[in-house]
């Protein structure tokens, strides 16, 4: 009987310490935190948002949270006088279908400006063309009806996923910005991808240096949607 009870109590200390290590990360909600470009005391509450809204690429899996795209984002926003909260709300591994569940939780911030970066690993995974295009008209049209704007990233595979599916995949995205008069940049990682330099290892994930040259992309799409002041 003691044998048993030590063991139970082996069993629960275990549990609450793993339980404890996943909580930092898990909101309240359900979903992994997003971690914001700056901390949240350093700049005002009241200032108006941008929700940066994707995956990986967006969350800067691989380098440090103020390497990320969204925080340097918001150091140039800064340096440029434009007053805006960047939030990051990236998750590693999203697809459109996980981003589409997602949009209630993102629209609780009431951003103004949302950059949408999502469908890359759709595509890596072969997923149907129509799901993804399906999923990421239904977040532009949520979003849309919050009364943000939208800023759309293009994506862009690798070339062993056959001409077809490739330029379906592609077509996506401009096809969607002219519908619905979007921002938009053609491709996301322009000038990044496939560089030895400014990707790391995986030569999918930009570098801190990599992600200096997304911003300069996303701020020109971004700049003409944005108030000084």
């Amino acid at each position: 009987m003691f044998d048993r009870r030590a063991k139970l109590i082996r069993l629960a200390v275990v549990f609450c310490v793993t339980l404890s290590l996943f909580l930092p990360v898990i909101g309240l909600d359900g979903y992994p935190r997003a971690a914001r470009a700056e901390p949240a005391s350093s700049l005002p509450a009241a200032l108006p948002r941008i929700v940066a809204f994707g995956d990986s690429l967006t969350a800067g899996l691989g380098v440090a949270a103020g390497e990320a795209y969204p925080a340097q984002l918001q150091r140039r926003l800064d340096a440029l006088g434009f007053r805006y909260r960047v939030i990051n709300a990236g998750v590693s591994g999203e697809t459109t279908a996980g981003g589409l569940r997602r949009v209630p939780w993102v629209l609780k911030d009431k951003p103004e400006i949302v950059i949408l970066e999502l469908g890359a690993n759709d595509g890596l995974r072969g997923l149907r063309l129509e799901e993804t295009k399906a999923n990421l008209e239904q977040i532009i049209q949520q979003v849309t009806r919050s009364g943000a704007s939208i800023v759309l990233a293009g994506m862009k595979l690798p070339p062993n996923y056959g001409r077809d599916y490739i330029a379906g995949f592609e077509r996506i995205y401009p096809e969607l910005a002219e519908r619905y008069h979007l921002s938009f940049i053609p491709f996301f990682l322009e000038g990044v991808a496939g560089s030895g330099t400014l990707n790391q290892a995986d030569g999918i994930h930009p570098t801190a240096e990599g992600y200096e040259r997304v911003v300069e992309g996303v701020l020109q799409k971004l700049r003409p949607l944005l108030k000084k002041g």
